[in-house]
């Protein structure tokens, strides 16, 4: 086991971190079936996975916190995978969903949409998604990615402004419109709550299309880390490459801000646990981001159910609280300039 420890992470075997990570997932995944904030406790959960228990557990096990488990998963999946695909084409570790404004425009879209009628759950995926989209065209232009070094204060510093503006609008927004207020105001946070599997289905098409993407460009991205030149070289166009990721983090960003709101943080902590593990290789970063971003959505709400009884707490308030120090712990490591 110490061994284990003192191996540098890029010699680890993907398969020896893989595994206990999956492991606790599965262990997290009974929690939140067992777990809740109302009258319904563990023994009582225990029964209705065991073919018992009363009429009330079972709606509550199975209709309510079993889809929940589920966006849970899918939410944190495609988080993981977006932060993990924006760091790398991005070259910068502060490159993050919820941080650079991607989440934000994926928001506003949709706010947008309750404002002029529609509900959360008609609301079509494609909306949340081109409002990623249009945030990921934000935050290359910031970035500048070509060829050139990017700074990572500016980058943060830009996406904080751009999430600032989304925000305030869709504040504004909601001020108008006292219907889509109350149906967005818990959302608007990031939570999994009272969601359904038919909001689910609708975003299996385009996670589909996004993964599809995560494989082309995984073999690609490795070889755009060690530059340019490099990738060109063995027959790769760095446009096309970034074009699909762009792609691809808009489809998992807005299927996941669509299914869970706007949670912050995941994309960053997931890339840097991951790499913390198994190296910096993308291509071994984004197999450990499949179980570790469920892994952190799934914890977190399980502890969102458990820290204000009988009331719940936002999931994206816990998200927060993880990650506001995972992103000191970075910008320090990094040694970036302050003002």
């Amino acid at each position: 086991m110490m061994s284990w420890f003192r191996t540098p992470p890029a010699q680890r075997s993907v398969v020896s971190v893989f595994m206990p990570v999956a492991l606790l997932l599965a262990f997290c995944c009974v929690s939140s079936l067992l777990l809740g904030a109302g009258s319904v406790g563990p023994n009582a959960s225990l029964q209705v996975l065991l073919g018992k228990g009363t009429s009330d557990a079972i709606f509550i096990v199975y209709e309510l916190r079993l889809p929940r488990l589920y966006i849970g998963l899918t939410a944190g999946l495609c988080l993981g995978v977006a932060g993990a695909l924006m760091q790398s084409v991005a070259r910068n570790p502060l490159a993050e969903p919820g941080l650079l404004g991607v989440s934000a425009g994926s928001a506003f879209t949709v706010a947008v949409a309750l404002t002029l009628g529609m509900s959360l759950s008609t609301l079509p995926i494609e909306l949340a998604q081109i409002g990623a989209l249009l945030g990921c065209f934000f935050v290359i232009g910031v970035a500048k990615m070509q060829g050139q070094r990017n700074d990572p204060v500016r980058l943060v510093l830009a996406g904080a402004a751009l999430t600032s503006l989304l925000t305030a609008m869709t504040s504004l927004l909601l001020m108008y419109n006292e219907q889509a207020a109350d149906e967005i105001r818990f959302w608007v946070t990031g939570s999994i709550a009272g969601r359904n599997i038919e909001q689910l289905t609708r975003v299996l098409p385009s996670l589909l299309i996004a993964f599809v993407c995560v494989l082309y460009v995984a073999r690609p991205l490795a070889s755009l880390a060690l530059g340019e030149r490099v990738a060109i070289g063995l027959g790769y166009k760095p446009s096309r490459i970034r074009l699909i990721v762009v792609l691809a983090v808009a489809l998992l960003v807005g299927a996941a801000t669509a299914i869970a709101g706007p949670v912050i943080f995941v994309g960053l902590v997931v890339p840097f646990a991951a790499r913390a593990l198994v190296g910096p290789d993308i291509r071994r970063t984004l197999w450990l981001c499949l179980p570790l971003g469920p892994l952190m959505i799934i914890t977190a709400d399980v502890f969102s159910r458990l820290i204000a009884q009988p009331t719940e707490m936002p999931l994206g308030v816990l998200t927060a609280i993880v990650g506001a120090p995972v992103l000191l712990a970075i910008v320090r490591a990094q040694r970036l300039p302050t003002l």
